[in-house]
Parts: C-alpha cells; structure tokens; sequence
C-alpha cells in the first residue's frame, strides 16, 4: 500500500484521503479557525486515526471548507460494516476534545492560511 495521501483542493479547501475516490461511510463534523488547511488536516486525521485504528476496514478522510472564519471540518471515512454508534461518537469526541482542537490550531498557524 501506497504511503501516500491524496489530496484534492476544491474550492479553497481540501479533502485528504487514503484512497480514492474519497468516501465517507461515517461522518462527523465541526468547525474551526483559520490556519493552514493541509496542517489542520494531517493533525485530525492522525488523531482519528489513533482513536479508530482498530475500527475494521478503517481509512481515515478530512474534508476542510472554508467558512470565512475558518474551517468547516467533516471528518470520518471509509469502514467494512456498520459503523456502531460508540465509534461514531469517539470520533466526535476527538473533534470535539479542547486540547486536541488547541494543539492543531498552534499547529496550523504556524504556516500561512490555504
């Protein structure tokens, strides 16, 4: 398997996927700052990662829109199955956790916003 993302620029933001085409089998969103996008990007997908990795079949996607504040951000992705509900609100919760939303603004503002 590739060790590359893919990733898709549309209408000033972006979406960052394993595979293509992008697929979301399971979605959770929220919004955020401004900061650089691919930034944001990376930095949720590797903590969704490491709160889902054992979710079977699972490949994480980020989507990033922009706002005009910030970001609109849908995160989820491709899973084998039904994805039960206690998975689908860990994922919100790694949205939604106060540290990880500060530790990936410092993040993204340390690049210009894209």
């Amino acid at each position: 398997m590739s060790k590359r993302w893919h990733i898709l620029r549309e209408a000033g933001g972006l979406t960052l996927a394993r595979q293509l085409p992008p697929r979301f089998d399971f979605a959770v969103r929220t919004t955020l700052g401004p900061g650089h996008a691919l930034r944001l990007a990376h930095q949720i997908r590797q903590d969704l990662w490491r709160a889902l990795q054992s979710l079977r079949g699972f490949s994480p996607v980020v989507r990033l829109a922009p706002n005009g504040t910030g970001w609109d951000v849908t995160a989820g992705g491709r899973a084998l199955g039904v994805v039960p509900a206690p998975q689908i609100a860990t994922a919100q919760a790694v949205l939604d956790h106060p540290q990880n939303r500060a530790r990936w603004t410092r993040h993204a503002m340390r690049g210009r916003m894209e």
